[in-house]
């Protein structure tokens, strides 16, 4: 990567995490409570860099309210948050700022402007926050578009979109930037089978080719393990083949689980399954 200026650092930022054994994301003994109503319980995991943590649990769980946390728009009332293995539990809003730089987040409902462009919505923050020129910030946009396998829909509209694509360009947009941490929110809730592993093979392919580090929030056990046990390569030129059961990747994700704000489960997908704990059968059932 390039070495970039200081107008264009806020939206393009050194990616979080190069070493792959230093955590990017932790949390310490994370509380957190709306009045009388306990959301989060001591609360503690870390992420690793290129790695995937998916966080499961019921609706209320807490699991929403994790990313928020991270990106400073909540914070708890006990513990520590460490993004790159800064606090950002005390950090002021301008420091917050510098953060977020450098962590993407993709909404539940992908969350586009509906009266801009395909390109505009991709490249929205690079045109607003950034004095890069606008011949770079389109060539980016194509960049993350071609990824993402929508270059044709540049200039289309999101109501011309479907579902499922508007969700790719959810992940362009949060891609566009380059950071080094992606947030995904329920990104396959309300899409059909199909269409959701479309969105999976993204999320498999930025982890993979582009080492992005990720946390994903979902309630979808299908598309969960999907995930953690799939691989993309890279092939000759600019090709990827996502490869089944790939038992490299399924060690390197790890689930939590969450219930009642308590974290009542942390491992690899085999561990999930073949757990006796009568809840995690429950809910997998």
């Amino acid at each position: 990567m390039s070495p970039r200026n200081a107008d264009t650092r806020a939206a393009t930022a050194t990616p979080i995490g190069t070493d792959r054994d230093v955590p990017v994301i932790e949390f310490d003994r994370v509380q957190l409570a709306f009045d009388d109503v306990v959301v989060l319980r001591e609360v503690s995991f870390t992420l690793l860099t290129g790695h995937t943590k998916i966080v499961l649990g019921a609706s209320g769980a807490g699991k929403s309210i994790m990313l928020k946390l991270i990106l400073g728009l909540l914070r708890p009332d006990g513990g520590v948050i460490r993004v790159d293995g800064r606090r950002v539990d005390q950090m002021s809003e301008r420091e917050l700022m510098e953060v977020r730089a450098n962590v993407g987040m993709v909404f539940q409902e992908g969350a586009l402007f509906d009266s801009l462009t395909v390109r505009e919505n991709v490249g929205f923050k690079l045109y607003e926050q950034t004095r890069i020129p606008l011949e770079e910030v389109d060539a980016r946009v194509r960049e993350v578009l071609g990824f993402v396998g929508l270059g044709e829909f540049i200039d289309r509209m999101p109501s011309e979109l479907s579902g499922g694509q508007r969700r790719r360009v959810a992940i362009a947009r949060a891609l566009a930037a380059r950071p080094g941490v992606l947030l995904y929110d329920e990104p396959t809730t309300g899409l059909d089978p199909l269409t959701a592993t479309t969105v999976d093979v993204e999320i498999v392919k930025l982890r993979d080719l582009e080492n992005v580090s990720s946390i994903l929030v979902t309630h979808q056990l299908r598309d969960a393990f999907y995930i953690a046990e799939h691989e993309a390569v890279r092939e000759v030129g600019d090709g990827f083949r996502v490869v089944r059961a790939s038992p490299d990747k399924a060690e390197e994700t790890e689930f939590v689980m969450l219930r009642e704000g308590r974290l009542v489960f942390e491992g690899h997908a085999s561990e999930l399954r073949h757990s006796r704990d009568e809840y995690l059968q429950a809910f997998l059932s």
